[in-house]
């Protein structure tokens, strides 16, 4: 059986370093640990965070065969019930990338919103619109999604969902609880474990092995075969060493096999 597609959000380099190098220097890295996707990440693009060249980055993944993902900070709905008025522009800069996808979160969000908006924006094909739960009481909480992925369903609009696994724990939500009631919408899983430091903040972490095995168990309730992301810092003196053994981890979740950690 072959590995599962594996993805690398690149903030997980650590915001500080992929500014200084730029986003694009990770590439070869990338593309050298088996990497299938790579996931740019819209606040990491220093010079301009709303008009990166998009030409020039889809041309150099592409070039390594890498397909990409758009991951922008946008939240769908705006505090005032309204669909945020630059998704268009953030689907026009995905669609110049070359990107499967534009990576969102929900925000505001409620059953009342007429959605006629948005489904005039969707067409199938790329970029495909993500919505990932963050770590926000809006959008990182079950029930406004299930709601939100429900209604979308009813209208059939070509959407799906980013899973973020560790962001549950900032709502206090369970991780295999959402698996269970979101799962048949999930398109692509944002890998990261989570640990709390001791002043009580949650910080993403890298997984141990008991992280691994209980990733599993969610796992079984997507679609087989989805891409899944490191979204926790890789950070030490063999980048490569390192980043591959995360990505062979990851990419084992959900074939049955004993997966270690490294």
């Amino acid at each position: 059986m072959h590995a599962n597609p594996v993805s690398i959000s690149l903030s997980s380099y650590g915001a500080d370093l992929v500014r200084q190098q730029g986003q694009e220097s990770f590439l070869e890295l990338l593309a050298a640990a088996g990497v299938t996707r790579v996931e740019w990440r819209e606040e990491l693009f220093d010079d301009a965070p709303d008009a990166p060249d998009a030409a020039v980055l889809s041309a150099a993944s592409h070039a390594l065969g890498l397909e990409c993902l758009y991951s922008s900070p946008l939240e769908l709905w705006t505090p005032d019930g309204l669909l945020d008025p630059r998704l268009p522009a953030k689907l026009a800069l995905a669609r110049a990338f070359g990107a499967v996808a534009l990576k969102v979160s929900l925000g505001h969000y409620h059953p009342q919103l007429d959605l006629t908006a948005l489904q005039a924006l969707l067409h199938d094909g790329a970029p495909v619109l993500l919505v990932e739960n963050d770590q926000t009481p809006q959008g990182g909480r079950i029930e406004p999604l299930l709601q939100f992925f429900q209604r979308s369903e009813a209208l059939a609009l070509p959407l799906g969902m980013t899973f973020d696994i560790g962001n549950w724990q900032w709502q206090g939500e369970s991780a295999l609880h959402a698996a269970q009631q979101l799962g048949r919408w999930v398109r692509y899983v944002h890998c990261k474990a989570v640990q709390r430091e001791a002043s009580g903040r949650l910080v993403a972490v890298v997984p141990q092995a008991a992280d691994l095995v209980a990733w599993e168990t969610l796992f079984d309730e997507f679609t087989p075969g989805l891409v899944r992301a490191v979204e926790y810092p890789l950070a030490g003196a063999d980048l490569l060493a390192l980043t591959r053994a995360q990505v062979n981890n990851l990419a084992r979740i959900g074939l049955g096999e004993e997966v270690s950690h490294a």
